[in-house]
C-alpha cells in the first residue's frame, strides 16, 4: 500500500511538522526502528485540544482529539522520514489520555489514533498498544502519543 497516495484518497490534509517544546528530538531512527517523541492534539490554528476526560470532555471528544494526534503523527513521521511510504509497520503505540482517577476508557480515545494509522497503512498501522490515563499531560492537552515505527531504508 502506498501510504502517500491513500492520504490523498482519504482527503486528509497533514499540519506542518511542529517543532520541539524542550530539548529533545521529534524522532530518532536507529537502524530499522524510528522512535517517536510525544506528540500533542495541535489544531492547524496551532492551539491545542486541551480538557480532562471524565471531567471536561466526553469519549467523542477525546477520540477526535486522539485523531489530530494522528494527523500530527503522521506529519513529524514525513518529516523524519522524507515519505510516510518508509513505513513498513508500527511497533508500538503509547497513548496518554488526560484524566480523571475514574475514567475508565483511555482505550476508547486512543482508538482515535490508531483507527487513523489503520486508515493510512491498513493492517500495518497496527501495532502493540498501551493506552493509559494519566493526573496530568503538558499544557493541560487532552491526549499524547508516542511510537515506536519499524522503516525501511
Amino acid at each position: 500500500m502506498n501510504a502517500e497516495q491513500r492520504i490523498k484518497d482519504l482527503g486528509l490534509v497533514l499540519p506542518p511538522v511542529p517543532k520541539p517544546v524542550g530539548n529533545y528530538v521529534g524522532g530518532v531512527q536507529t537502524g530499522n526502528l524510528l522512535f517517536m517523541s510525544g506528540v500533542g492534539p495541535r489544531k492547524p490554528d496551532g492551539t491545542l485540544i486541551k480538557g480532562k476526560l471524565g471531567a471536561t470532555m466526553s469519549v467523542d471528544e477525546g477520540y477526535q482529539a486522539a485523531r489530530v494526534v494522528g494527523l500530527n503523527m503522521l506529519a513529524n513521521i514525513r518529516g523524519q522520514l522524507g515519505s510516510l511510504d518508509k513505513v513498513k509497520r508500527v511497533v508500538k503505540v503509547l497513548g496518554m489520555v488526560n484524566a480523571t482517577p475514574d475514567f475508565e476508557d483511555p482505550p476508547k480515545v486512543i482508538n482515535g489514533f490508531s483507527d487513523l494509522f489503520v486508515e493510512v497503512f491498513g493492517d500495518a498501522g497496527r501495532g502493540g498498544r498501551s493506552a493509559v490515563g494519566m493526573a496530568t499531560l503538558p499544557f493541560q492537552m487532552a491526549v499524547e502519543v508516542e511510537m515506536v515505527l519499524e522503516v525501511s531504508d
